[in-house]
């Protein structure tokens, strides 16, 4: 297995990256449990979802592991989760068979930028600044989810609030917090796995670490044949552009859907590969693919292909998590990382009632944690030139208050173009990056002349 993974080469060992994967595991075992909630609001039953998100999510995470050989988990993106209920099912009003065709669809239109090198062409066309600004602005956004999730940041009336001090959950994410920190700094072995676990433990005498299982794993099973391939059914592909009325909508959201998954994506392996060394910088910088020899092309691939499965077994769209971070900061440096994730999630369809005892507070902490440590990547961008520091103040920005990768990177382009116009150096724009910005400028014209949100 070590030759195999090539742990020698990649500086790790099997216990480091046993650890990571179990760590990266923790961090998004929420997800497996939190997106199916999400996606049977759109008429979909909560078991067959549940098991297609398992399904997509071990599917992609172990082609991730065995041919990408790269730390990195795959599960529905619940951003994109909420696109598709709320946006595509509820204010455009497609069925949930015919949302689920838009990803299919998307799926396919990810595979084919990725085969003909433009996903290539875009990460090498982002400029320095931005690829750094993009790494920081995604510890702002993990840091952001871990704080959201826990209740930490309370909203009345729309406004931001700190919350309450007394709330039992608010306490024990801050000692999660604490000890992880503790942890970290005294280099305990497996110290954000330990707090995790520590911190579910603490939370049973507080109430808040408790099992809810709405449907049993046999109920899942004999669910999932709803769902499993919907899309090829009379209300899936063939309906979706039956009525010509709903072809443009249809187009938006397609486009909708390619766009978020495609810079998710790339921004989670900019982000993690720069600061970790996963990536060269010459698979960062090189526009050519060479074939698909390199881990970053084959990870690329992955991602892709991962989405249309997701869509056939009746799931959104399946992307690399940005919680993978959390396993990459315990140490997790090839597909071995993968692997274990896989495993676990495929082990934890059997206890779905014993995944959901964790509570937001212990991976809230940890999720806190690891976005203080991918900051340092702020210091690289120039802050003395506006030209530089303007793009990526939005993109790190963004990125949070937007709760979205790709609407930071949007942020991140648009205003590296203006800046560089308004301050005489044009010709520092590639033409892959106004391409790219024209197109972000594009989907949010048609959604705002919709009236859909992203």
């Amino acid at each position: 297995m070590g030759d195999f993974f090539r742990l020698e080469e990649h500086g790790t060992t099997r216990g480091r990256e046993v650890i990571a994967g179990l760590t990266t595991f923790f961090s998004m075992a929420y997800i497996i449990i939190v997106a199916p909630s999400i996606l049977s609001q759109s008429g979909i039953e909560w078991g067959a979802v549940f098991l297609a998100a398992v399904i997509a999510s071990v599917v992609g995470t172990l082609v991730m592991s065995l041919y990408a050989n790269v730390p990195f988990a795959l599960a529905p993106g619940l951003g994109m989760c909420s696109f598709f209920v709320v946006t595509v099912c509820g204010q455009m009003g497609f069925t949930w068979q015919q949302a689920l065709s838009m990803v299919f669809i998307c799926g396919f239109i990810n595979i084919l930028i990725t085969v003909t090198n433009i996903r290539r062409l875009i990460i090498a066309a982002i400029p320095r600044s931005l690829q750094y600004a993009i790494s920081g602005g995604i510890g702002l956004f993990v840091a952001y989810i871990g704080l959201i999730q826990v209740g930490a940041i309370a909203f009345d009336g729309g406004t931001p609030a700190l919350a309450s001090f007394a709330e039992p959950a608010v306490l024990l994410f801050l000692f999660g917090l604490v000890l992880a920190i503790v942890l970290y700094i005294r280099n305990v072995r497996g110290s954000i796995v330990v707090a995790l676990v520590v911190t579910t433990l603490v939370g049973i005498p507080l109430g808040l670490t408790g099992a809810t299982d709405p449907v049993s794993f046999i109920d899942a099973v004999g669910q999932l044949p709803d769902t499993f391939g919907a899309i090829f059914t009379s209300e899936g592909l063939p309906s979706l552009f039956s009525d010509t009325a709903m072809i443009p909508s249809a187009i938006v959201a397609i486009i909708s859907f390619s766009l978020v998954d495609t810079f998710d994506t790339i921004g989670t392996f900019i982000g993690t590969g720069r600061r970790s060394g996963l990536f060269t910088e010459e698979e960062l910088s090189s526009v050519d693919s060479g074939g698909f020899r390199t881990r970053l092309d084959r990870a690329l691939l992955c991602d892709s292909c991962a989405t249309s499965v997701g869509a056939v077994f009746g799931t959104s769209n399946t992307t690399t998590v940005v919680e993978s971070t959390a396993g990459i900061e315990a140490g997790g440096r090839t597909g071995l990382t993968s692997l274990v994730v896989a495993v676990c999630i495929a082990v934890s369809s059997l206890f779905a009632s014993a995944i959901s005892m964790i509570p937001a507070s212990a991976y809230g902490a940890v999720l806190v944690l690891v976005g203080i440590l991918m900051l340092p990547s702020f210091r690289n961008v120039d802050w003395e030139d506006m030209a530089e520091a303007v793009p990526a103040f939005f993109a790190g920005l963004f990125m949070a208050l937007c709760y979205n990768i790709s609407y930071g990177i949007a942020m991140g382009f648009i205003t590296y173009c203006l800046m560089k116009v308004v301050t005489g150096r044009r010709s520092e724009v590639s033409g892959v990056m106004w391409a790219v910005t024209g197109l972000f400028i594009l989907v949010f014209a048609l959604q705002a002349v919709m009236g859909v949100g992203g």
